[in-house]
């Protein structure tokens, strides 16, 4: 399942709202590239546009102002033909179908045929061989994630979108799904964007941070993670980390935010 993955291009990209009679700016000139099989990450507060950058990149909004293309194509014609992967903190999971009819509903929506082979493999990947029977109300808040990121790649896409895909578990469950998507990332070397509020997430799995301002979201900081792969939780006990942690929650001190559009 090794790919090398595609590029993304954020073209001086700005997305505006309109709200009533007001018109309300959520991200302002965003320029950025990220390089095919990149795992990067934005952080900001709360309302600064970073769940609004990855539906346009997810071709689910359409920018106000600039261009988002993926490779040399715009995210509706990479979406139109599945390239795209994407899962959200909400898994979205079908609540009457089994776990492994879930993972193979892109198959079905694309009009391919089912790949079980695949299947097999990937919710071994994730650690879900033994529950391919069960329904989403049978598993615990990780493995309904775990099914949701398995959906998400099941198409082999070219880009994985997740956002906050483990913002409502628990710390020690979240860490420990932090490991396994690094894994997963490691075998498929796919280009992804993680939005995430946790600091200590986004520099263990990424090779960027990209920092956001409060509203309308701008690009204020953008760190290289200097750790090589693959990262053993060890890292994050490194004084470095913890350095390289405080300088991106000191970039985040002073920005106020309210609710995404």
């Amino acid at each position: 399942m090794q790919r090398a993955g595609t590029s993304i291009r954020l073209n001086h990209v700005s997305k505006s709202f309109s709200i009533g009679r007001k018109t309300v700016a959520a991200v302002d000139a965003v320029d950025l590239t990220i390089e095919a099989g990149e795992f990067v990450s934005f952080i900001g507060p709360s309302g600064c546009g970073k769940s609004t950058i990855l539906r346009m990149v997810a071709a689910l909004e359409a920018p106000t102002a600039g261009q988002v293309t993926i490779g040399d194509l715009p995210p509706s014609e990479m979406a139109q033909h599945h390239r795209l992967g994407v899962a959200f903190q909400d898994h979205a999971l079908l609540p009457w179908l089994t776990v492994r009819k879930n993972v193979e509903l892109p198959f079905r929506i694309a009009s391919r045929p089912v790949n079980d082979q695949q299947i097999d493999q990937l919710l071994n990947l994730v650690g879900l061989s033994e529950f391919d029977r069960a329904r989403p109300k049978q598993l615990s808040g990780g493995m309904r994630q775990r099914a949701s990121i398995a959906r998400a790649l099941i198409l082999q896409p070219d880009v994985l979108l997740l956002d906050e895909p483990f913002g409502a578990l628990d710390q020690v469950t979240r860490r420990h799904l932090n490991i396994e998507l690094q894994n997963i990332w490691a075998r498929n070397a796919i280009t992804t964007i993680l939005i995430t509020h946790s600091v200590d997430e986004a520099l263990f799995l990424s090779d960027r941070v990209v920092v956001l301002s409060g509203r309308p979201g701008r690009v204020v900081k953008v760190l290289p993670v200097p750790f090589g792969r693959p990262r053993s939780p060890s890292v994050m006990r490194d004084p470095l980390f913890h350095q390289l942690a405080d300088d991106l929650t000191e970039s985040l001190e002073g920005y106020v935010g309210s609710e995404e559009p």
